[in-house]
């Protein structure tokens, strides 16, 4: 497939209840405004079809998970179809009984599936549960070439690890995407808020300026409750955005509403940066081979 040299992209960040219908609705209602605006490649945040059930550890909460194919991107891909756009989708898979991931996938121009990738990095911190629910990725990190271009789908906690993102573009990838889920606990202070956000931040863009490609990087909205009342839930950040391929903001919600981004790409500028600033050319694999150790004694 031939990628256009620009790509107009966008990304919806939403608010979710418990009322997986009323959020799908707003996932379709984002794509269509992004649609109607040019855009080509649009990105959903992770579990946007559910609020976010990993505060607590609740067995009931499997009857979420879906098959893929399944209901969701059968619904998606008929949207895809119909609008002549390239969707990210994130969703709770069931691969088997008591065996489920965390999983983005890809729908193309005609429907159908270009590919998925199972979150491959699993946290397991308070309010984010999520070794309990989620299975670790056996999908590797391999990009998913779709009619717009070679996209680097990863999913949230993977966008903390730097070999991740240079995996994928070691395999071409030419966007990285993050759908995401990260938020603050409501107890600690604006400082410390900060710091949480701005580090999220700096880590996505340096993957972008490592790599020289664009990062799109969309997180939910809002606060969710704590369904035990062990605590005060989390307050999703918001601050979704898009930077180009030397880290560049070219676009970013606020950490309060809903909001739709929508950003015309210049992929002939990865090109460029990456003979500005060859890193690829300049790596020593030679003396790389203690990164495949946990830790060098």
């Amino acid at each position: 497939m031939t990628k256009p040299t620009h790509l107009k992209v966008a990304l919806v960040q939403q608010s979710n209840t418990d009322n997986t219908q009323d959020n799908m609705a707003k996932s379709i209602a984002g794509i269509r405004d992004a649609a109607s605006q040019g855009a080509k490649l649009i990105v959903l945040q992770e579990l946007h079809r559910s609020l976010y059930f990993c505060q607590t550890e609740d067995v009931d909460v499997f009857d979420l998970a879906e098959t893929i194919p399944g209901p969701s991107t059968d619904a998606l891909g008929a949207l895809a179809k119909e609008l002549n756009v390239v969707i990210v989708s994130s969703l709770f898979e069931k691969r088997a009984t008591g065996l489920y991931h965390n999983t983005a996938v890809v729908l193309e121009t005609d429907g159908s599936i270009a590919g998925k990738y199972r979150k491959m990095h699993i946290p397991d911190d308070p309010g984010f549960y999520e070794k309990f629910y989620f299975t670790p990725g056996d999908l590797g990190f391999e990009p998913i070439q779709t009619s717009v271009g070679k996209l680097g789908v990863l999913v949230c906690w993977d966008q903390w690890f730097p070999e991740a993102a240079r995996l994928m573009a070691m395999a071409g990838a030419e966007i990285l995407i993050y759908p995401t889920a990260i938020g603050w606990d409501p107890r600690d202070e604006k400082d410390e808020q900060t710091r949480q956000k701005d580090a999220w931040v700096i880590s996505q863009r340096a993957h972008a300026v490592a790599n020289g490609v664009p990062v799109i990087s969309c997180n939910r909205v809002g606060h969710e409750s704590d369904p035990s009342g062990q605590s005060e839930g989390i307050q999703f950040w918001g601050n979704s955005f898009i930077a180009g391929p030397q880290g560049e903001i070219l676009a970013e919600a606020n950490n309060s509403d809903e909001q739709l981004l929508v950003v015309e790409l210049d992929q002939a500028r990865s090109e460029n940066i990456r003979r500005i600033w060859p890193y690829l050319r300049d790596r020593r694999i030679d003396h790389y081979q203690d990164l495949t150790k946990i830790y060098r004694d």
